[in-house]
């Protein structure tokens, strides 16, 4: 079965193929020819992963999933939430500088609690009729380490310890990450949906 995401992140991609595994082809943008920079403007992951699925929709004439995910901090107060990716200012995705602002920011708080939340819109044409929606969530508790620990996985990986392991999600390796992450929750939820629905992509 195709499915679109509606992203050109390849780490998303790769990380959702592998969660979906070989029944289903993922699509990106690109693959469908839409290079356009979709916006995200929204104040909320729910918001913004909306944004996203219902640009393609509207303009792809296709049903279509999109995500939006961050961390989110206690001790400073859901931070940085929403602007994760571009938490250190300029055009974002600079995981580095990222996570040394994040780090700055918490300084030596003994509250290191955390959560990484995924949010997954999906939209299902249906003949003339509005598109029909599905949101589905994922969260991932832990905590944030002092230093950065571990060369795989992207964003603020090396800093995520999640609740009942030593690793971080950039120590312990894709396969195992991919079976507990904020992402992957969503997604086998996403999955069970579309495996139980009468509806088809």
């Amino acid at each position: 079965m195709k499915i679109v995401f509606a992203t050109n992140n390849k780490h998303k991609l790769s990380e959702i193929s592998a969660i979906l595994g070989e029944e289903y082809e993922v699509l990106s943008l690109a693959d469908i020819g839409c290079h356009t920079d979709i916006p995200e403007t929204a104040d909320s992951f729910e918001g913004n992963a909306l944004q996203k699925a219902q640009y393609v929709n509207e303009h792809y004439h296709i049903s279509c999933f999109a995500d939006d995910s961050g961390l989110e901090v206690d001790a400073l107060g859901g931070a940085p939430g929403v602007f994760s990716a571009r938490y250190a200012g300029g055009e974002g995705h600079d995981s580095e500088a990222n996570m040394t602002k994040l780090l700055a920011e918490l300084g030596e708080n003994n509250n290191r609690k955390a959560q990484f939340r995924t949010v997954i819109a999906l939209l299902i044409n249906k003949e003339g009729e509005k598109a029909e929606q599905h949101l589905f969530e994922g969260i991932a508790t832990g905590k944030i380490i002092h230093e950065r620990r571990g060369t795989g996985g992207f964003g603020y990986d090396p800093i995520f310890q999640p609740d009942g392991y030593d690793a971080t999600f950039a120590e312990m390796g894709n396969e195992m990450k991919n079976t507990i992450s904020h992402r992957a929750k969503a997604v086998r939820k996403l999955v069970e949906f579309l495996k139980n629905s009468s509806q088809k992509i």
